[in-house]
């Protein structure tokens, strides 16, 4: 019995009725040999781990564009928040981790530069549309490893398509991923508005924060704590938890979101990615060859997008800076 058998074995004999396990998988697009060390699910979130999309979520906005600051989140700090919360409630409930933290690991690999200003810009300008859910699949399927993709698992990218609101996952482990990722980012982005000072903490609904929480470890254990608490065959919080969280998810949206502090550098985003997309557009040689061959095979449209979208902040602002701010000169 090799140790991926034996592990196989455990999750068999420790796992809930109601959990993925990974002798049980759909499969991948293409076949593989098996590890002889790690089940599938965590196979697939070490691919995630290594890959390069995953490494430049480093580098990209959450809410707060160009934060003066080393502890406002980024889009990777949102991820592995995302993975903890997930992590936790899954091994609560006996369901599978390794599946749940690679879902939750890869469920932002195709989010664009500038946070959700960036992914508004895209989707006005690509024919198609763009959502960053279903991009995270197509990083995962087909640009990482140009033209192979990461071969994950059905499961893997069932819940990464799945982790807005939504279609439902497959899996019970991809429903918690989809609340793992409101809980984090809902109680997050409240710490770095009240850290950027557009936000007071009494200014949070009151009612909220009675049945929630004042702090956000409050609120994160009351949440975590209701989903295990009622997550058997379905995955779900009790009616009064649940109802609160959605008053403090509205008032975010309602405040926070549209704060002229916070989202004052927002209008020029819109400028940047039109810019960039527009001169790509036109010059396509100019891209990286994978996207050269992406413009031949499926159009130009999809090539720009592709690749703007998986710019990092640093690196559009830099690509929109050589290629439309004047540089200085000096006559000899």
């Amino acid at each position: 019995m090799t140790i991926r058998e034996r592990t196989e074995e455990i999750e068999r004999m420790t796992l809930s009725p109601f959990a993925a396990l990974s002798e049980d998988s759909s499969g991948r697009a293409v076949q593989e040999q098996p590890c002889p060390m790690r089940p599938c699910y965590q196979r697939d979130r070490d691919r995630i781990i290594h890959c390069k999309s995953f490494r430049r979520l480093k580098q990209k906005t959450q809410v707060f564009l160009s934060p003066e600051g080393d502890h406002y989140r980024t889009r990777l700090t949102h991820t592995l928040e995302v993975s903890q919360i997930a992590r936790t409630i899954a091994r609560s409930l006996r369901l599978n981790e390794d599946l749940t933290e690679a879902i939750a690991l890869g469920h932002d690999l195709g989010h664009t530069p500038f946070g959700h200003a960036g992914e508004r810009a895209l989707n006005e300008l690509c024919p198609e549309g763009f959502r960053h859910y279903l991009q995270s699949v197509r990083v995962a399927d087909k640009l990482e490893k140009y033209p192979d993709g990461l071969n994950l698992t059905w499961e893997v990218l069932n819940g990464i398509a799945c982790h807005t609101r939504g279609a439902e996952a497959a899996t019970r482990e991809g429903r918690i991923v989809k609340y793992a990722d409101h809980i984090a980012y809902i109680n997050h982005d409240i710490e770095d508005a009240i850290t950027a000072g557009v936000l007071h903490p009494d200014a949070l609904p009151k009612e909220a924060v009675r049945v929630l929480g004042k702090t956000k470890s409050q609120r994160i254990t009351t949440l975590i704590t209701s989903l295990v608490e009622h997550g058997g065959e379905e995955i779900c919080m009790a009616p009064e938890i649940e109802a609160q969280y959605e008053a403090l998810h509205d008032f975010m949206y309602s405040t926070v979101y549209v704060d002229k502090i916070a989202k004052k550098e927002e209008q020029k985003v819109e400028r940047v990615i039109a810019s960039l997309y527009d001169h790509y557009l036109q010059r396509t040689e100019e891209m990286p060859i994978q996207y050269q061959h992406i413009a031949e095979q499926e159009g130009q449209d999809r090539a720009v997008t592709d690749y703007i979208s998986g710019m990092s902040d640093e690196f559009a602002i830099r690509a929109f800076e050589t290629l439309f701010v004047p540089k200085s000169w000096s006559v000899y």
